[in-house]
């Protein structure tokens, strides 16, 4: 039985050809662009692939109109970003679970992040689930920005991993696209101080509802910067990922600063104080 792929674009020209080419087993693949400007789509189009534009607004917003708007030619969609590779052990996973008869409405998977030639093993929060294999009628997608795949009916698990290079496009195209990621943040963080989340979720079976509890309450958290560096780097003993380790833990601690500055400018604005 055949597996529907879905790719998102913005000038992934960079990116996009080892991208298909890792899903070459697919013959159904759809590259959901949100306007580039570089030779992506022509890129995508040479390999076989279906575009289909649309201007992006937010993630849930994006994710949530591609699995109600897109006709995929299969019941089973698996979804990469342009600056991920579907494995050769995730592929033989996926043909094999992804079955018309298959009990659950979908998958759930690791990924592997690199960086500096390495893989993070270590300075990560390996290893994290992702809901990125579905049947498209049973899922939907909350959060501006890393958002949460909310599934109707049993999710599975498969053991196969994704390949994941944030930093393909250099550390000042990850620090661009983070500063933009950490608008989103900022209102997603007002929101959870706005309620707690109920403790029963910090023990949920669901890995996703357990990580969205956990954030959540970080962003109750004084010092969040520091507190992410020293996770990153102690705790989740980032320092035997080498120079690669130090200079990740240090740009997330950097990027949930932002994060907190955004925050303090959002409720002075809301209360009317200047910024």
């Amino acid at each position: 039985m055949g597996v529907s792929a879905l790719v998102l674009t913005l000038n992934e020209e960079i990116n996009i050809g080892e991208c298909l080419d890792s899903l070459a087993w697919c013959e159904d693949i759809v590259v959901l662009d949100s306007g580039s400007t570089d030779r992506t789509r022509s890129t995508a189009a040479a390999r076989g692939a279906r575009i289909v534009a649309r201007e992006f607004d937010n993630w849930a917003s994006h994710q949530n109109w591609a699995v109600s708007r897109i006709g995929f030619r299969h019941p089973w969609v698996l979804y990469l970003d342009a600056d991920e590779r579907c494995s050769p052990d995730l592929r033989d996973e996926v043909l094999q679970r992804a079955a018309a008869g298959a009990p659950e409405s979908a998958f759930r998977m690791r990924r592997k992040d690199f960086f500096m030639g390495r893989w993070l093993k270590h300075a990560q929060l390996y290893p994290t689930w992702l809901v990125r294999l579905f049947r498209p009628p049973r899922i939907r997608y909350e959060r501006l920005v890393n958002p949460v795949a909310i599934v109707d009916g049993p999710v599975g698990e498969l053991r196969g991993h994704i390949l994941h290079y944030p930093f393909s496009h250099g550390v000042s195209h990850w620090i661009a696209r983070h500063n933009r990621y950490s608008d989103f943040e900022a209102v997603e963080a007002a929101k959870a101080r706005e309620s707690a989340p109920p403790l029963t979720a910090l023990f949920a079976g669901d890995p996703s509802v357990r990580r969205r509890a956990l954030k959540d309450m970080f962003f109750r958290l004084p010092g969040r910067p520091l507190v992410k560096f020293a996770y990153y780097y102690g705790w989740r003993r980032g320092f035997l990922d080498g120079r690669a380790g130090l200079t990740y833990a240090t740009l997330q601690a950097i990027y949930e600063y932002l994060i907190a500055c955004k925050g303090v400018e959002l409720e002075r604005r809301r209360r009317g104080l200047p910024v």
